[in-house]
């Protein structure tokens, strides 16, 4: 089937034309399935209520749980700000004191003017100040002292603030996971060649100060010192922080901070893979962390209505502070955002590729003083990050004008096929074809793959051969022995080949070389292969469609140059708009294919029914004949 030119990207201008001037910025957009799971385990209490953020490249964590904390806070969050006073029995021990938020300060002024006033005047301001800072832990703190001063307590100093809430903090990121930064630590002075801690040189670290509230960790900073979860988990089940002894085994000197209870969510942030691995390696994980919180890459149009996306893309133009967009811009957007996806019928949500895009836009509109972004203002962006990761594809293709690595775009040849591939190097990926090649002779029907014999075949490649050669055996050989073998390699590839998405190409060139059909050069092709003839979908289908392209625009186009790509990729295309325009032209053609019947045809230019006739009446001519019967046998009969 040839492709119509309408189908060789999205409906960018009809999703453009949907958007209006009023839009409501949110980064939460596309993200139902893992807001609901957030805020269920924010609506949940205990030490067995934890979620786990599956956070996608592109996704700006801190903006998301900011815009999720507006909308739901953690349901059984109580902060306190929390200081250690002196302990009247230990110098040693200082004593946890917990206090209503903000209060932290005005309480250690008005309770150091009690210390200072004389005892039979205390009274009343003892009870003004325990009504006032009222906890169980101030109430008992203030029994022990109501009688001392502060020449009566141990050490230099009566107290240190470990968390004070100034406002409403909305969470606490810990994002550079170190025990310092996380745990907190003791530090040590030495006065007169003594070794010591005191109140002062106790630092709380995220935990502490998210205590109460919500805390978000980078899992990977976290994993990877693998003492740290093992502290936080201990933490969690027990809801007890106690500090490590300040100092190391050289130096150390004994300090004990009384523990501080905790009470706290916990929102573990990373990767897919790192979910599984703690899912697998550790057994507490999913008793502690129950919620998975799956934050999706992609916006799907197939389920999902356009107009919400046009508020997404209002929080990324805000957050990258660049120029208002100007019509004809807003569908080179929409393009670029489904290229990234990877799908006709999906929007990219990567906010920091998307940002990228635009800043580089803005920085060519605000040369030029222009008062908005245009369209040619990012088909300027596009082309500038062709010419900076185009070198190495440049290289590439000029090995084969030169001729230094044979690839025909003209004429036909038979056992001969251009496969399309995708090429990585050096940070840049790019499509070129790649030239496949196969022989036949007689034999006992063994399809030999080089690339394999020689080491250079990966397992999905070896599969995608063996794929092939079950469907030769089951159309040609079901009944007898083939009498041919065949041979089939990647000419002067000189590196592992993987994968199966040359399975189809490889196919077609055995068949034309059984056939002894030629395949017209001007067509490339892409496409995995079951036993059974159809043929499935392909990665990469869009640079390797333009990696061919800029091959034959490089000869020349004559018109008979295209591409053979699976059906099943139709929803992917998303072609420069340089290939669309040859393809309006009638410069370049795109086929897909759903048979491999379909594929030999377009390539053959002949019919598959009759290519297969020739190759089975090749196969009855080479069938080995019984010999006539000797004198004896027939003397005898037998």
């Amino acid at each position: 089937m040839r492709v119509p030119v309408t189908a060789l990207q999205p409906p960018i201008h009809v999703w453009a034309a949907e958007h209006n001037a009023e839009t409501h910025a949110s980064a939460l957009i596309g993200q139902t399935r893992a807001v609901t799971a957030v805020k269920q385990a924010l609506n949940s209490a205990g030490r067995y209520a934890h979620g786990f953020i599956v956070t996608p490249a592109g996704l700006r964590t801190y903006d998301v749980l900011k815009e999720l904390q507006q909308q739901q806070r953690w349901q059984h969050a109580q902060l306190f700000d929390w200081v250690y006073l002196a302990n009247p029995k230990s110098a040693h021990e200082p004593v946890c004191v917990n206090l209503p938020a903000g209060t932290a300060s005005e309480f250690l002024t008005e309770l150091w003017a009690i210390l200072e006033a004389p005892v039979d005047a205390r009274e009343n301001s003892l009870k003004e100040l325990q009504a006032k800072f009222s906890t169980p832990r101030l109430t008992a703190y203030l029994a022990q002292v109501a009688e001392l001063s502060f020449t009566d307590l141990p050490g230099n100093e009566l107290a240190t603030i470990i968390v004070e809430h100034h406002d409403e903090e909305e969470f606490v990121l810990c994002d550079r996971v170190t025990e310092a930064s996380l745990f907190g630590s003791i530090r040590l002075q030495s006065v007169q060649g003594t070794i010591s801690s005191d109140l002062h040189l106790i630092e709380a670290g995220a935990l502490l100060k998210a205590n109460g509230g919500v805390l978000a960790i980078d899992a990977e900073e976290l994993l990877s010192q693998p003492g740290l979860w093992r502290k936080l988990k201990y933490i969690l089940k027990t809801s007890q922080f106690h500090w490590p002894q300040p100092g190391d085994a050289n130096i150390a000197a004994f300090y004990q901070p009384e523990p501080v209870p905790i009470q706290i969510k916990i929102l573990l942030l990373g990767d897919r893979d790192i979910y599984a691995q703690l899912r697998e390696l550790d057994r507490d994980f999913d008793n502690l962390f129950p919620y998975l919180c799956d934050f999706s890459a992609h916006y799907p149009l197939s389920t999902l209505p356009l107009k919400p996306y046009f508020d997404y893309l209002a929080y990324v133009q805000h957050e990258a502070d660049v120029l208002p967009l100007q019509a004809d811009a807003l569908p080179l957007v929409l393009k670029f955002a489904s290229r990234l996806s990877d799908y006709q019928t999906e929007l990219s949500l990567d906010t920091i590729a998307l940002m990228q895009f635009l800043r580089e836009a803005n920085v060519i509109a605000t040369a030029a003083q222009d008062q908005a972004i245009s369209g040619q203002h990012l088909a300027q962006v596009l082309e500038q990050r062709q010419q900076r990761d185009g070198y190495i594809a440049e290289l590439s293709r000029r090995s084969i004008l030169e001729g230094q690595v044979y690839i025909e775009t003209q004429g036909a040849v038979v056992g001969q096929i251009n496969g399309l591939t995708v090429v990585t190097a050096g940070g840049s990926e790019f499509g070129e074809p790649s030239r496949i090649t196969a022989t036949v002779h007689y034999g006992d029907g063994d399809i030999i793959d080089i690339d394999r014999k020689s080491e250079l075949s990966g397992n999905i490649h070896t599969k995608g051969v063996m794929i092939l050669s079950a469907y030769i055996a089951n159309v040609f050989a079901r009944n007898e022995t083939m009498a041919l073998s065949a041979t089939i390699v990647f000419e002067q590839s000189y590196h592992e080949v993987d994968g199966d998405s040359a399975s189809l190409a490889e196919l077609c060139c055995l068949l034309s070389a059984l056939a002894e059909a030629p395949i017209q050069q001007g067509l490339a092709i892409t496409g995995a292969v079951d036993q059974f003839g159809q043929v499935q979908a392909i990665g990469a289908v869009n640079e390797k469609i333009e990696g061919f392209y800029e091959l034959c625009a490089a000869r020349g186009l004559t018109g008979q140059q295209g591409v053979i790509i699976p059906a099943a990729n139709l929803s992917q295309l998303n072609l420069e708009p340089h290939v669309i325009a040859a393809v309006e032209r009638g410069d370049f053609t795109v086929y897909a294919v759903q048979h491999l019947n379909e594929a030999l045809e377009l390539l053959t230019q002949a019919d598959q029914k009759g290519l297969y006739e020739k190759i089975e009446q090749r196969l009855r001519e080479l069938q080995p004949q019984e010999p006539p019967p000797s004198l004896w046998q027939r003397w005898f009969g037998s």
